[in-house]
């Protein structure tokens, strides 16, 4: 009997094309998981990180085999079970988290419901135990009001509730390995964090082993014990989470990190070049042609899984010990650049006390009098010069993609105004001129909800061209189209390609690219960035940057993430539950003092590095409306000075470290100041 949970040996998945060859997923792929161990699985997109996540649950995809070598659990092969001895396995034994708990959960069927169902498939609990046990669940993974909770549809949770509800329906059958498959992707920093803290805790309540995939490595350095990294479907580096962070030995998993904006470095990285290759094709190291390392031997013959002396850290490198003596901090601070903005003291938009209500009064409502709820967002009031970047920064449902879709016209304004230069754009888009639509152009978080899976890259960057430069010929169409692609670093032949046959950061580039047709004076980058890889991300940014100088471009950029907005944009904004709490430039934002939430968020931020844990000092409390009166912070905030604070709209108060810097809190800003120590990493 193995004191092994979870052995994987020499494991290789591939499909056949349509030329019939055996294309690889996995390739010799070999990681073993101890009983209550947490795992944290890392690399691009395309490596093969789910793939062996779903391998362990004996779970393959449609037209793929097992080519050769075996995955256990339990000592139990995984693929000799028959459809029936895994439905007994999964859900009971191992269980799946999912990246996007929104799509796996039932719409049309409520929460409290579906984890009843996923009880009595898992376990032999009676009906009303199974509704009390449920209840437990909920409320073992901090979602308020249990009873409440339960009785809600999907929809009506946001995102982190959603993706605890996930988890809660994982726990149900008790499992002893859970797989979490990049579920905190798209979520707030705070959520992320409350998320991640509540997954620990209960890893160690129950014992149960954990393995986290994610290309996040912030993510990977607060919840792992050790690091796998994965390339071209191979396990390049396996060690403990403090050697993977500290003495990387592999050059790939130095390029992941030296990836990564920080919040102590005030800059962008500069991006991996490449992507990865299909697994198995290359006939050395499939790394070689995007290593600085790379000699001969790397491009002709295949490294192995080399043991580091004194260490239970493998590396598949030939120069892993030239690598190790590199020295790695030194090396980080090389990669990083400064973005040079060109802005002007010309406005480009003007909003002013900008009202937006999502609430629609039915004949129930009219008849009853009901009383309307405080507004999504109410009082916001920015402007935003030519050639600027301005940041919107907030947790899910601080209003930030409700301003931008207001601004781009796709929902209407209650009150207040949005002047584009001699443009209103309180106006609803169907019926601004089009020169107007042409001026402001929208970037959607997500490129395979706005992009048209039947209609070719060529199609879909031809259709604003059609629409507001109606005079090109279709020559003169084609060669635009190639000159942006181009610009977004894709060459001619991604023309034909449909968006189902490209990664997700080529697909966000389709996207950068379709908004850019237009040649835009105003483009709203909603989350643009939010899912892609660390290097894919890096090299977002600095395409962004570039069209940026060349056409004195203005962003309103909206993200979570709190590093990209340091090395991004001139100047930030802090918004909860729609209502303004600091705004500043990115130096006086980054510095105290903070208004309480922006603190909050702050210290919320995942570095990558296993030694520093996430302060959480606001409550986790999910708010569904604004506060009818007094401070929008009020509920959450730990430093409530009392019924002030419950019953007064804070004032709007000056910092000293900047003119632009402005707080709204009850607070006065010198016991801000005095009470406050910068969260930036030393």
């Amino acid at each position: 009997m193995s004191n092994l949970l979870v052995d994987v040996n020499n494991l290789t998945i591939g499909y056949h094309n349509k030329m019939g060859e055996l294309v690889h997923v996995l390739r010799d792929v070999s990681l073993q998981i101890k009983p209550g161990e947490t795992l944290g699985l890392v690399g691009e997109s395309g490596c093969g990180k789910s793939t062996l996540g779903q391998a362990m649950m004996g779970y393959l995809r449609s037209g793929s085999m097992v080519v050769g070598g075996t995955a256990q659990f339990e000592d139990t092969e995984m693929f000799s079970l028959t459809d029936r001895q895994l439905e007994a396995v999964r859900g009971n034994q191992i269980a799946l988290i999912p990246q996007n708990a929104g799509q796996s959960l039932t719409p049309t069927m409520r929460v409290g419901k579906q984890i009843i169902e996923t009880l009595r498939l898992n376990t032999d609990i009676s009906k009303d135990d199974a509704n009390k046990r449920m209840l437990e669940l909920l409320g073992q993974v901090r979602l308020p009001h249990p009873e409440v909770m339960a009785a809600r549809y999907p929809h009506e949770l946001s995102g982190g509730q959603q993706q605890r509800v996930a988890v809660a329906m994982a726990l149900a059958g008790e499992p002893v390995m859970l797989i979490l498959d990049e579920p905190t992707t798209g979520l707030d920093v705070t959520t992320q964090a409350h998320l991640l803290e509540l997954l620990c805790e209960i890893v160690t309540d129950t014992g149960a082993a954990m393995m986290y995939i994610s290309h996040d490595m912030g993510v990977i350095a607060r919840v792992s014990d050790r690091v796998a990294i994965m390339y071209a479907g191979e396990i390049v580096e396996d060690a403990s989470s403090a050697d993977i962070f500290n003495l990387p030995a592999h050059p790939y998993t130095r390029g992941l990190l030296e990836s990564i904006p920080r919040l102590a470095i005030a800059g962008i990285p500069y991006s991996m070049p490449g992507q990865p290759p299909i697994p198995g094709v290359l006939p050395g190291c499939a790394f070689a042609p995007r290593c600085s390392f790379v000699t001969d031997i790397c491009t002709s013959e295949p490294p192995t899984l080399d043991t580091i002396p004194e260490k239970p850290h493998w590396v598949s490198c030939h120069l892993w010990e030239q690598v190790i003596e590199t020295d790695f901090s030194q090396e980080l601070q090389d990669v990083f650049h400064t973005i040079k903005h060109k802005t002007t003291d010309e406005n480009s938009i003007d909003i002013s006390d900008l009202e937006i209500t999502y609430y629609r009064a039915d004949l129930l409502d009219r008849l009853r009098n009901t009383l309307e709820p405080p507004s999504t967002v109410s009082g916001v009031t920015f402007s935003v010069q030519r050639g600027e970047t301005l940041a919107l920064v907030g947790e899910s449902g601080s209003g930030k993609s409700t301003i931008v879709r207001t601004i781009s016209g796709l929902l209407p304004a209650k009150g207040g105004r949005i002047q584009f230069d001699d443009c209103d754009l309180t106006v609803n888009v169907a019926d601004r001129p089009m020169h107007t639509c042409k001026r402001v152009q929208l970037i959607f978080q997500n490129p395979d909800a706005s992009l048209n899976p039947r209609h070719t890259v060529a199609e879909i960057i031809d259709q604003p061209l059609k629409l507001y430069f109606p005079e090109m010929t279709r020559a003169e169409r084609r060669e635009r189209q190639i000159e942006l692609l181009d610009r977004v670093r894709l060459d001619e032949r991604y023309r034909l390609r449909y968006p189902g046959q490209m990664s997700g950061g080529e697909k966000q580039r389709v996207a950068i690219a379709r908004a850019f047709a237009a040649d835009p004076e105003l483009v709203l980058c909603d989350e643009p960035t939010s899912s892609l890889d660390v290097s894919v991300q890096a090299a977002v940014l600095d395409l962004l940057a570039d069209l940026q100088n060349e056409r004195d471009t203005t962003y309103i950029f909206i993200t979570h993430d709190l590093a990209v907005v340091r090395a991004f944009a001139n100047r930030v904004i802090v918004l909860y539950q729609g209502r303004l709490c600091e705004v500043g430039s990115v130096d006086e934002i980054y510095s105290p003092p903070y208004h309480p939430y922006t603190e909050t968020l702050l210290d919320a931020v995942l570095e990558p590095d296993p030694s520093t844990r996430p302060k959480l000092i606001a409550k986790d409390i999910p708010e569904l409306t604004p506060p009818a009166q007094g401070c929008p912070f009020q509920r959450r905030c730990l430093k409530n000075i009392g019924e002030i604070c419950d019953s007064e709209i804070p004032p709007w108060q000056t910092a000293e470290n900047g003119k632009e810097h402005k707080i709204r809190c009850h607070i006065p800003m010198q016991e801000l100041l005095a009470n406050q120590e910068s969260v930036l990493p030393v």
